[in-house]
C-alpha cells in the first residue's frame, strides 16, 4: 500500500466527510508524516506491517526527542484516527495505536504572588474618586476572599452582610457559599457603596443592585475587571501579566502557608472535590523547597 496515496485519501475524507478545518487537516498530516519518517528509519515497508510494538517504539522516540506530552498525545490520536480509517476501508487489519495509552498531562502549578508582591500591589496608589474606590475594592476583595471573577461580576448589594462580615456567592452550578471578608475589605466596601458607587450610578442615571459599576453606571463586566487589574499592575511597575485567577491562587496559597487546613480552604474556594484544592499544597511545598535551597548552608 502506498503511504502517500493513503494519506491523500485520508485528507480528502477529513475535508469532505468530517468537514475538518484546514488547520486541523494540516496538524493530522504532519503527525502522520512523522510516523512515515519513523517507518522509513525502522525499515517498515508499509502501513499494514506496523504493529503495536512499533507504535510504542515511535512514542518512546518522541519522548527521547523531548516532545511535550500534549504533542505526543496529539500524534497518537492522529495516527489512531488514521488507522481506524484504513481499517474501515479494508486496507489494514489492525490499528497499532488503538491500545496505546495517552501520556498523562503535565500538572502545571498555579501561578501566584508572594506576600511581598501582593503587599506591593495592595499599596498601589488609587485616587479618591469613584473609579479609584472601585478599583481598590476589586483588588482587595478578590485577594481577601478568593472568589472567581465571574462571582465578583454577579455580586449584588444584598449579598453583603456587614453584621457578620460575609458575602454570599453563587459559584459553579449555582452553588451557594458564604465567605468572610476582613477589616480592610469592610472599610473599602463601606466607602465605595456609600460614595463612589452612588456617584457612578448618578452619572449614568442607572439603578441596579450590582456591586461593581462601570463608568457609565452599568454593571462592570469580567472583561472590564481584567483591564482594571492589568492597569493596577502597570501602575505598581510590576512587569508581569496578571489574570484574576492569580489572585484566587494567591488567596489559597497564602491561607495554607499561614496554617489554614485544607478542608477550610476547599470550602472557601467552593471546590466540589478536595483534589482540586490539593494542588495548592504542591505550591506551598515548592515554596518551601525554594526557601530551603536559598537559605540553608548545606542545601
Amino acid at each position: 500500500m502506498d503511504n502517500v496515496k493513503a494519506l491523500s485519501e485520508f485528507k480528502e475524507y477529513m475535508q469532505i466527510e468530517k468537514n475538518y478545518s484546514s488547520l486541523t487537516v494540516l496538524h493530522y498530516t504532519k503527525d502522520i508524516e512523522s510516523f512515515f519518517q519513523f517507518m522509513k528509519e525502522q525499515g517498515i515497508v508499509n502501513l499494514a506491517k506496523a504493529e503495536y510494538f512499533d507504535a510504542r517504539l515511535f512514542v518512546s522516540k518522541l519522548f527521547d526527542e523531548s516532545y511535550k506530552r500534549s504533542s505526543i498525545s496529539r500524534k497518537i490520536s492522529s495516527l489512531r484516527s488514521f488507522y481506524a480509517y484504513l481499517m474501515r476501508e479494508g486496507k489494514v487489519e489492525q490499528n497499532p495505536f488503538q491500545m496505546l495509552a495517552l501520556p498523562k498531562k503535565e500538572k502545571r502549578l498555579p501561578s501566584f504572588f508572594y506576600e511581598v508582591e501582593m503587599e506591593k500591589l495592595l499599596q498601589s496608589q488609587f485616587d479618591d474618586g469613584p473609579i479609584g474606590q472601585r478599583d481598590q475594592l476589586l483588588l482587595e476583595l478578590l485577594y481577601s476572599t478568593g472568589i472567581r471573577i465571574s462571582e465578583a461580576e454577579s455580586l449584588k448589594l444584598e449579598n453583603i452582610d456587614f453584621s457578620v462580615g460575609t458575602i454570599l456567592v453563587y459559584g459553579k452550578g449555582k452553588k451557594e457559599r458564604y465567605i468572610p471578608f476582613g477589616s480592610y475589605a469592610r472599610d473599602l466596601l463601606r466607602i465605595y457603596i456609600n460614595d463612589g458607587r452612588q456617584q457612578l450610578l448618578q452619572k449614568g442615571k442607572k439603578n441596579h443592585s450590582f456591586l461593581f459599576v462601570n463608568f457609565r453606571g452599568g454593571p462592570l463586566t469580567a472583561r472590564g475587571m481584567r483591564d482594571i487589574l492589568n492597569k493596577i499592575m502597570d501602575q505598581a511597575a510590576m512587569h508581569a501579566h496578571i489574570h484574576p485567577h492569580m489572585l484566587r491562587h494567591t488567596f489559597a496559597t497564602h491561607m495554607l502557608n499561614n496554617g489554614a487546613d485544607l478542608r477550610s480552604v476547599q470550602e472557601l474556594l467552593g471546590h466540589s472535590n478536595l483534589s482540586s484544592t490539593q494542588v495548592y499544597t504542591h505550591v506551598t511545598k515548592e515554596h518551601l523547597r525554594k526557601t530551603y535551597q536559598s537559605f540553608h548552608p548545606r542545601a
